[in-house]
């Protein structure tokens, strides 16, 4: 892997793979730059495309005190990299971020997004999310890392019988080894509402993308985004959730960023 050097003096650890205009993939939660691996392969055919591990994850640094504008400025010296336009393309919270990054000015040619979780739509959700929020940092606080993951699966859906399988799964040392970016991803998505007012300072053409599957929330949520930013425009990929598949969702980002 190669590094860049982020303005905080913070490694980043990223992979290129490919020829062609640059493509940089921001992974959501609990991903590292290995987790867009089979993306990142089916679309290096067309693109010179970036993976990277998220600070505090992987190989990359993780100054303390984290803030939201550290990250971006990890993606910005990922640009800075590159002498020509770059696309991204955010899944979930990493999509929450590439339109924070937008929206504060970094720059890039296109974005792509992958059902950006802004889910909360009143006050009892906002209560609710203040509630984890709260619960979460606690649990970090007192090293309860594992108490962490099981937090946000809980957060998401996910039942105590498949959690309990989940916990004996090969993946869950990964999971509890990145706990602590969760509270990296819980301040990238703010209240957890689509902040409206901001993305209306997005300027690249932006197409956010849902499955067809994926819960009501998450799909009202992508086409608010799209309507939000100056120049959106929404896709639903029918059948997919959230888990998306790489093999339908590489065709639409290529078509997205050639044309």
């Amino acid at each position: 892997m190669s590094r860049v050097i982020s303005r905080d003096g913070t490694p980043i650890a990223f992979e290129r793979r490919g020829e062609g205009a640059p493509l940089v993939l921001v992974g959501g939660t609990f991903s590292t730059g290995s987790s867009d691996t089979p993306l990142a392969a089916l679309l290096a055919p067309h693109f010179s495309v970036i993976t990277y591990d998220r600070r505090g994850r992987g190989a990359s640094g993780d100054t303390a005190p984290y803030a939201v504008a550290r990250e971006l400025e990890d993606l910005a010296a990922l640009v800075d990299e590159e002498r020509t336009p770059v696309s991204v393309y955010g899944m979930s919270s990493g999509a929450a971020l590439a339109l924070e990054a937008a929206a504060s000015g970094v720059p890039m040619g296109k974005l792509a997004l992958y059902e950006p979780p802004f889910t909360v739509v009143d006050d009892q959700d906002r209560a609710a999310k203040a509630r984890y929020s709260q619960r979460l940092a606690a649990l970090l606080s007192a090293g309860d890392r594992e108490g962490a993951v099981e937090l946000f699966m809980t957060l998401v859906g996910m039942d105590r019988e498949v959690l309990a399988q989940v916990r004996k799964a090969p993946m869950w040392p990964e999971l509890v080894a990145v706990a602590h970016t969760l509270a990296h991803d819980d301040a990238v998505m703010g209240d957890g509402a689509v902040p409206v007012e901001r993305l209306g300072s997005v300027g690249p053409p932006v197409l956010v993308v849902d499955g067809g599957a994926s819960p009501q929330a998450m799909r009202e949520a992508a086409r608010t985004v799209a309507k939000s930013v100056r120049r959106g425009r929404h896709r639903t990929l029918t059948g997919q959730v959230h888990d998306v598949a790489p093999q339908v969702l590489a065709p639409v980002l290529r078509e997205f960023f050639t044309e």
